[in-house]
């Protein structure tokens, strides 16, 4: 199997798997209890919030708070806002958010909620002139992701956080899930206030996550009960889960491989539009501008659906765009706010490649892909 799904979900890296084991077995102590045993599994989960802290760039780790993903986290971030200032219900977000953000808008305007969405050219970019025209002194918060989950765009969120705060009193929330591990986060520089990543994205698994709260930024419990994570969200903390978060995160700061993984995105890109007459790419052609690991491309008048079958046949794991909508057969809501054309955004594939990831990945695809599209372009 070549598995070039990594935007979906990650491997979990063995080094993270040994981490969390022993807590999975005989460390089974509940970090509330008072006696050692307990004591033991507390000092587990802030060594792993200092290394959330660390590889955010986040100084005080007290502002790191556990959740269960990055829904969690950017409902929270959200809804929380929202619940603690009733008065400043204009929110303000983008037409390209992941579904956890984007669906949670829409309900947002439904019950009452004023939501600006902010539109993206033909690559995948925010007219920053649009966000400046859209604050208000009664805009509550602003909700962009740092780089989008199907094309990899990145947005320059240090100049938006700029922006947001020399013209408003505007709460700013960071969707980073697709970015952390990937790209240099630097929260203690950064002018955001929320931030939320998840876990399995970059190689701990499903379950955890956490969610940046900048110290002065009041957000009320998301669970309320025994008052863990300092109130903030109560619930018996998932040690074995935020001790492989922790591992995952020092992990991510010791990487040194990410031109490797750009060198192998590259080479696949290059070879597919430099063959596939009617292949094109969904987002900027600028790669700086873009996650290292990720390339979106259409095959025009072909079904994605069909091309990701057929390379699941061959053995080759891909996706159409985001894992949360993979069972939708409509057209990407991303390519459509790009108003990438129809026919185009129908037949879009999303590579996105990781650590575990060779050269032989890369050739074996390019070996399958031609007889491949050729069968589905005859049919």
């Amino acid at each position: 199997m070549i598995y070039l799904d990594n935007n979906a979900t990650t491997q979990v890296a063995p080094e993270v798997f040994a981490a969390m084991q022993p807590y999975l077995t005989e460390l089974y102590g509940n970090p509330s209890s008072a006696h050692a045993f307990g004591r033991r599994m507390r000092t587990a989960v802030e060594t792993a919030r200092e290394q959330v802290a660390k590889l955010l760039g986040a100084g005080d780790s007290s502002q790191i708070v556990f959740t269960s993903c990055g829904s969690e986290s950017d409902n929270w971030a959200i809804g929380g806002f929202l619940e603690q200032n009733p008065g400043r219900r204009h929110l303000i977000t983008t037409r390209v958010e992941h579904e956890a953000v984007r669906n949670l808008c829409e309900h947002l305007a439904e019950i009452g909620c004023e939501v600006t969405w902010l539109e993206v050219d033909r690559n995948g970019e925010l007219d920053l002139d649009d966000l400046r025209r859209a604050l208000r002194r009664n805009t509550g918060l602003v909700s962009i992701m740092l780089a989008n989950n199907e094309t990899g765009v990145l947005f320059p969120i240090v100049e938006i956080g700029r922006i947001i705060r020399e013209n408003s009193d505007a709460v700013f929330h960071v969707d980073g899930v697709q970015a952390v591990g990937k790209i240099p986060i630097n929260l203690s520089d950064w002018p955001i206030d929320l931030f939320s990543l998840s876990g399995h994205k970059f190689h701990a698994p499903k379950g955890v996550g956490a969610l940046y709260i900048r110290r002065g930024v009041e957000l009320p419990p998301f669970i309320i009960g025994g008052g863990q994570e300092t109130g903030r969200r109560s619930g018996t903390e998932a040690v074995p889960n935020i001790v492989a978060l922790g591992r995952a995160c020092q992990l991510a700061r010791e990487f040194s491989g990410h031109q490797q993984i750009r060198g192998l995105r590259d080479r696949l890109e290059d070879e597919i539009l430099a063959n596939f007459s009617k292949a094109s790419l969904n987002g900027i052609a600028d790669r700086s501008k873009r996650l290292p690991n990720t390339s979106n491309i259409s095959f025009a008048g072909i079904s994605g659906p069909e091309i990701l079958t057929s390379l699941d046949e061959a053995g080759v794991c891909v996706s159409t765009g985001s894992a949360c909508n993979a069972e939708s057969r409509e057209v990407s809501g991303v390519l459509r706010a790009m108003n990438v054309p129809y026919e185009v955004a129908r037949g879009a594939i999303r590579f996105s490649l990781g650590r575990y990831n060779t050269a032989d990945d890369v050739d074996r695809t390019l070996k399958v892909l031609p007889e491949l599209i050729d069968r589905l372009r005859q049919s």
